[in-house]
């Protein structure tokens, strides 16, 4: 059964969010449960959106690093499903947005589920 689509393609955020997750090698959006999901191949590396609370939200997975400097940030909670797994969300309205930190993130979070040969092409591209 698919899921109703809990998003729409002018909410606020999500074209930047597109902008940067589609700038990666091989990155695909495929949407799924309702939302918009950016894969590195066929792995999930970013999900735009989390629940009726906070809408307005990315979940990424975190560097294992800079995972408990992230959970202390208070744009930053763990999301339903995908936070036992790991991964953190940012809350796009519980603070100011920095886009070069969210490129960051999605570039750990990118790094950790792409193939070599992704890695590669995007470490040659910088």
């Amino acid at each position: 059964m698919a899921h109703p689509r809990m998003y729409s393609d002018d909410d606020p955020y999500l074209d930047d969010v597109r902008r940067i997750c589609l700038g990666f090698p091989e990155a695909v959006e495929v949407e799924a449960w309702g939302r918009p999901t950016f894969r590195a191949g066929k792995k999930i590396f970013a999900v735009f959106g989390s629940d009726d609370e906070r809408p307005y939200a990315v979940i990424f997975k975190p560097d294992p690093a800079d995972r408990q400097a992230l959970a202390e940030d208070r744009r930053i909670f763990s999301p339903p499903y995908f936070g036992p797994g790991g991964w953190l969300a940012l809350d796009f309205t519980a603070g100011p947005v920095e886009w070069d930190e969210i490129a960051e993130l999605m570039d750990a979070s990118y790094r950790q589920v792409a193939l070599k040969r992704m890695l590669k092409a995007l470490d040659s591209a910088t």
